[in-house]
């Protein structure tokens, strides 16, 4: 399987499937039809075929999907079904709204570090996690075996940041700072502008409105 020939859009409609199923299995649905995923979801029948297709045949012509068994190969597909070790830099008010966030442990996101240089908020603890200081991130990130390293800093401390991330052998970072960072190749690296993306609706909002 080639995974670099699978459309962006795919894995994150892929995502969007997974979380549909944890919640139709709640219900104690035993089987589901690519219409019915597609209705839950917002999308076509014919995508959702579309998108599972790039992975292999799931379910039973005539009959649909078992949840639980599309669900488990989904996460997999996805890197799911194992946890994932994460360190998060930067404890202002977003990085705050991240460690709250359940989502990210029920889907296998594990925060085991957190960083921050004030020292107002170094040493308390958040969600069972001490906060320490930015220059114990390599010790600690390492120790750890930190997969992943979230970035919630002032921009300007954001490519520093992201240094001591790949030098601590993360092998992906999720950067919420409003600057373009360079990282290495090997190392997977999202964006998130929460700003470009605002700017993204307003955009749209005015082109209906013409």
């Amino acid at each position: 399987m080639k995974t670099l020939k699978i459309p962006e859009a795919t894995i994150i409609r892929l995502s969007v499937y997974s979380r549909h199923l944890t919640e139709v299995d709640r219900k104690g649905i035993v089987t589901i039809s690519s219409g019915d995923i597609a209705e839950g979801v917002g999308v076509s029948p014919a995508q959702v075929r579309k998108d599972l297709a790039y992975f292999g045949e799931f379910g039973t012509r005539g009959v649909g999907y078992n949840v639980k068994d599309l669900h488990r190969h989904i996460l997999k597909i996805l890197g799911l079904s194992q946890d994932w070790s994460v360190s998060l830099v930067g404890m202002g008010n977003l990085g705050l709204a991240l460690t709250t966030y359940k989502g990210f442990r029920e889907r296998g996101f594990i925060i085991t570090s957190i960083f921050d240089n004030d020292p107002k908020k170094v040493g308390t603890v958040v969600n069972g996690v001490e906060v320490m200081p930015v220059d114990k991130l390599v010790e600690v990130a390492k120790a750890n075996k930190t997969q992943i390293g979230i970035i919630a800093v002032p921009s300007q401390f954001a490519q520093e940041t992201a240094d001591k991330l790949v030098e601590a052998g993360v092998q992906a970072i999720l950067n919420f700072a409003p600057v373009v960072l360079n990282v290495p190749p090997e190392v997977e690296l999202r964006n998130v502008d929460l700003a470009v993306n605002l700017e993204v609706l307003t955009f749209n909002v005015g082109t209906r409105r013409s």
